[in-house]
C-alpha cells in the first residue's frame, strides 16, 4: 500500500505525541500501572487494619495488672527491643488469634511511648 507523502509527517507527529504523552503521564501526571495501584492499595489497607487494632492493644494493656511494671521495663529497653517485649506481654495478640502481630505491636508501642 502506498501512503501519500503528505500523510507521513502527520503519522510521525502522532507517534511522537503518543510517546511524549505516555512519558509525561507516567512521570508527572500521576498515572499508575495496575501492579503499582495494587501495591499501594494493599499497603493502605494494612495500615488501616493496624490502626483499627491499636485500640484493642491499648485496652488489653490497661487491663493487665502488671501494666506499670511492664511499662517501666519498656521504657528502659532499647527501641528495637520494645516491640518484641510488647509482643511477649500478649497485648498485641488480637482476640481470635494465637500469635501477636508485629505491626500492631509497633503502633501500640508508639501510643504507649507517648504516655511515658
Amino acid at each position: 500500500m502506498n501512503t501519500p507523502e503528505w500523510l507521513k509527517p502527520g503519522l510521525y507527529g502522532a507517534a511522537a505525541g503518543a510517546a511524549a504523552l505516555a512519558i509525561v503521564g507516567f512521570s508527572w501526571g500521576g498515572w499508575l500501572t495496575g501492579g503499582t495501584a495494587d501495591k499501594m492499595a494493599s499497603e493502605q489497607a494494612r495500615l488501616e487494619v493496624v490502626s483499627a487494632l491499636v485500640p484493642i492493644c491499648m485496652e488489653q494493656s490497661s487491663q493487665d495488672p502488671q501494666v506499670a511494671a511492664t511499662l517501666a521495663l519498656l521504657k528502659d529497653a532499647s527501641s528495637y527491643q520494645r516491640s518484641d517485649m510488647l509482643m511477649k506481654t500478649g497485648w498485641a495478640t488480637m482476640p481470635g488469634s494465637e500469635d501477636p502481630n508485629r505491626n500492631v505491636a509497633r503502633a501500640c508501642m508508639e501510643k504507649l511511648a507517648a504516655q511515658f
